[in-house]
């Protein structure tokens, strides 16, 4: 088997996350959604997405895989906290701070098809 080096499957990952980012941003955009920050970062850590949609700020964490199930498979529990705390990180940024209405989703990318799962941390 041909070991690419950590370096080159660094790269490969990269490529492959920013353009299931971009895949998600349209998907969100064709709904009316707008973009306000990609890969946002704070000092808690990084939001792939975030948009507003019709007053509510939506934070996005984009998983791909080969399947749907293996791409939410990837979002440990330490991710999820990270992405809690960052989303209220970025929300102290704004006038209404934690007032916000604010909703986290889960966007899972399998071949290019696009499954968003609403609400998905938080409460």
């Amino acid at each position: 088997m041909l070991d690419l080096g950590r370096s080159h499957r660094g790269r490969l990952n990269d490529c492959s996350g920013r353009s299931a980012e971009a895949l998600v941003a349209s998907h969100y955009a064709a709904a009316g959604a707008k973009l306000l920050a990609e890969r946002w970062r704070g000092k808690s850590g990084e939001i792939d997405l975030i948009f507003s949609e019709r007053g509510t700020i939506v934070f996005v964490e984009v998983k791909s895989s080969a399947s749907h199930g293996a791409a939410a498979a990837n979002l440990s529990e330490h991710q999820q906290v990270r992405i809690l705390t960052a989303a209220e990180e970025y929300l102290g940024t704004l006038p209404s701070g934690l007032l916000t209405e604010m909703r986290v989703d889960v966007a899972l990318v399998a071949f290019g098809d696009v499954q968003v799962i609403e609400a998905a941390l938080g409460s």
